[in-house]
């Protein structure tokens, strides 16, 4: 069978799925699959469509193929999703990173740089916790910023990503080596439960779960091979983002940022999650300032963020 032939019958295959998955795109799943597993770019697939494949490759996209027609999500099947530029491993023991999440990564590379540009002498040091780290995504994408800068103005980052699962930590370690990033420490840990309170950080950042268990969403697409322990949270999504506002204050330095990623009809929610945590204290005594939500590519609100007084 050549690399066309292949591709017709693919397409045709996943266009039927299509009435009964919605997030099936036949013509791209086909494509990339097929580049995947022969490790052609799609100008040579184009260039060369009557290349006949081998049996082992054949059988090979049969079985990618057919896993994608029962659903699994392409990142699954290949084993691999780019964010931020960078090839990360991924696994079914962690979320599949997604495009609304890099909002969360400029904005705390926005903050970032701001602070280290004012670091004085004795404030050689500037440190960054990811909450809930998964593959990694988050950290390592500020790590590949981060690293120049403090290299040229030779102040140590301090990288810390932690997460309640195992085989996520096993995986953010990985997707740290090959992109051959150092001087980071991933460890196993339930929010902030293996934490030091003596070793705070400058910002604190996360995309914990928030979606509800009664969800219809949780049914569809993608959402319905990840790891629910990563997807939904108690109190209507609302319990672990409830968690970290409430514990961060004695990991964060002061004027340090919390920057937390959440579904798009909560940033009400969460906003009123740091005034409620401000409003059994004084004036003289709040918490948090400085509280505000930013849009995703969409135009919808996806982070909210505060500042420690």
């Amino acid at each position: 069978m050549s690399y066309q032939t292949w591709l017709q019958q693919a397409i045709s295959l996943l266009q039927q799925q299509r009435s009964d998955n919605p997030y099936i795109d036949p013509k791209r799943d086909a494509q990339v699959l097929l580049q995947a597993v022969t490790g052609k770019s799609s100008a040579y697939l184009l260039a060369f469509s009557e290349t006949i494949l081998s049996r082992q490759l054949e059988q090979e996209l049969t079985d990618c193929l057919q896993r994608r027609l029962q659903g699994e999500p392409i990142a699954y099947i290949l084993g691999e999703k780019e964010f931020w530029s960078l090839p990360l491993a991924v696994s079914p023991a962690t979320l599949i990173p997604r495009p609304d999440t890099e909002v969360l990564v400029e904005e705390a590379l926005q903050l970032a740089k701001l602070a280290i540009s004012t670091l004085i002498d004795n404030q050689k040091q500037y440190r960054i916790l990811d909450l809930g780290t998964g593959t990694g995504a988050i950290i390592l994408s500020l790590a590949s910023e981060l690293f120049p800068i403090v290299k040229a103005k030779q102040i140590e980052l301090a990288l810390v990503a932690v997460d309640s699962q195992m085989p996520a930590v096993s995986l953010a370690q990985k997707n740290a080596q090959r992109l051959g990033i150092e001087n980071i420490t991933i460890m196993q840990s339930d929010w902030f439960s293996a934490l030091n309170q003596q070793e705070k950080f400058d910002l604190i950042v996360s995309n914990p779960p928030y979606i509800d268990a009664q969800d219809p969403h949780l049914q569809l697409g993608d959402v319905r091979f990840e790891p629910r322990s990563a997807l939904v949270a108690a109190q209507q999504g609302y319990a672990d983002l409830s968690k970290i506002i409430q514990q961060a204050p004695n990991y964060l330095k002061q004027q340090g940022w919390l920057i937390l990623e959440h579904g798009w009809q909560q940033a009400e929610g969460v906003q009123a999650l740091f005034r409620q945590a401000n409003s059994n204290l004084s004036r003289q005594q709040l918490q948090w300032q400085n509280i505000q939500s930013k849009q995703d590519y969409a135009g919808y609100p996806r982070i909210s963020l505060a500042q420690l007084r």
